[in-house]
């Protein structure tokens, strides 16, 4: 069993960022903080780098290894809409071994057949062949028996329920937020209230059911309010957000480029505050990626004709630390929120520094300067809404059980 140490890290740990080594023995960490460095042991000198867990993106649509790899990401919760869509054993177990040995996949399999909301799936069979969590994919299950049926069987199986939060009724065929930026371009709108229905709902659903519900992405201030009652009432329930809703507005669809097409659409100022807000007080469990790229074909397109989404592992890292630099949050925090909360909702261990867990490191500079752009982007599409955007913050060295990836 191999030995490796990393020396003069400054390690990102719940307790806080301090200077020390952390080794590594075989594909799991043995220790860390003040350690004695055995003779035989593989000695990397970081130099005051930082040294924290490699990020688990939960709710990605590709598994894109390059964007992956360059954004600080090991692990990923894949979610069913694939094609073949997960709801079936097969399918769910090939998912979970195309990322080998490069990318850990976390198949979500599709609560029902076909993501249709109407017939349940074989989830019992598809948690054997290796799913960590069932989800809605990128729709809502509409009926409410159905929905309350996936809950009660999630709950059997031990698994997480991951939702999308948009009343299908009131947002067929929106593609921005109702108000002034939507009526100025002239662009079909939804009212924010759709997520907030569908995350009524749900809660209501979960806390009858006792199911583990986690809604992947929120993004208005009657959602989080929500949430937060919910929570005091002690719902199983945790949500997670993207960096472009937590730091643009509808203001950036003035323009009608298609990069800014997301679902959920982006939101007001009020909204992008209030998730702000929620960000600061912990109503908000996790930040992910989204990562759904697309090629110039779905995005070169009328806007309403465009495909929503964003490539958005890259930019994960350096945007999420922004957060951090701006005061919203602490290092620790962000790294609970990008890596340990993640993995909670999965059911894995991993995503902490701690002897026992998996060598997942990531290391990284968090001042080293660099500027998005659509067109340098390693992954299979550069989608990004912050294209042209000066960021800080770039992985310098990626570990996956211990192994070297960047």
């Amino acid at each position: 069993m191999g030995l490796t140490a990393f020396i003069n890290a400054r390690l990102v740990t719940a307790g806080g960022v301090s200077p020390g080594t952390l080794l590594v023995a075989g594909d799991a960490i043995a220790a860390l903080g003040a350690v004695d460095v055995p003779a035989e042991a593989e000695v990397h000198d970081l130099n005051g780098l930082m040294l924290a867990p490699a990020i688990v993106d939960l709710g990605v649509f590709a598994a894109d290894v390059a964007a992956c790899h360059a954004g600080g990401i090991v692990r990923i919760g894949l979610m069913p809409d694939q094609s073949p869509v997960l709801d079936e054993p097969g399918i769910v177990q090939r998912a979970a071994l195309i990322g080998r040995p490069d990318l850990w996949i976390h198949p979500i399999a599709a609560a029902t057949r076909g993501l249709a909301g109407r017939e349940l799936a074989e989830m019992a069979i598809n948690r054997g062949a290796g799913a960590r969590a069932v989800g809605t994919g990128r729709g809502w299950i509409a009926d409410s028996g159905v929905m309350r049926r996936a809950l009660l069987y999630a709950h059997d199986l031990g698994l997480a329920m991951i939702a999308h939060a948009e009343d299908g009724g009131l947002a067929a065929g929106a593609v921005a937020t109702q108000g002034e930026t939507a009526t100025r371009l002239g662009l079909a709108a939804a009212p924010a209230l759709a997520e907030a229905l569908a995350v009524a709902r749900d809660l209501m659903l979960a806390e009858e059911t006792g199911a583990r519900l986690h809604f992947r992405q929120l993004t208005t201030a009657a959602a989080f309010d929500l949430v937060r009652a919910a929570k005091r009432r002690g719902v199983a329930v945790s949500c997670g957000i993207t960096p472009a809703h937590l730091l643009l507005s509808d203001i950036a669809m003035a323009d009608f480029r298609t990069f800014t097409h997301l679902s959920p659409p982006l939101r007001s100022e009020a909204d992008r505050q209030a998730a702000l807000a929620a960000l600061a007080d912990g109503t908000i469990d996790l930040i992910c990626s989204g990562h759904d790229p697309r090629g110039p074909e779905e995005k070169r397109l009328p806007f309403a004709d465009s495909s929503p989404g964003a490539a958005g592992a890259e930019s994960l890292l350096a945007l999420a630390l922004g957060l951090v630099r701006d005061e919203r949050i602490t290092l620790p925090r962000l790294f609970s929120l990008l890596a340990a909360a993640p993995a909670q909702v999965l059911g894995v261990e991993t995503g902490r520094l701690e002897p026992g867990l998996p060598a997942d490191l990531l290391v990284f500079d968090d001042q080293a300067p660099w500027q998005i752009s659509a067109d340098r982007y390693a992954g299979r599409a550069g989608n990004t809404p912050f294209d042209g955007l000066p960021v800080q913050g770039q992985v310098r060295q990626l570990y996956k059980g211990g192994r070297r990836l960047v």
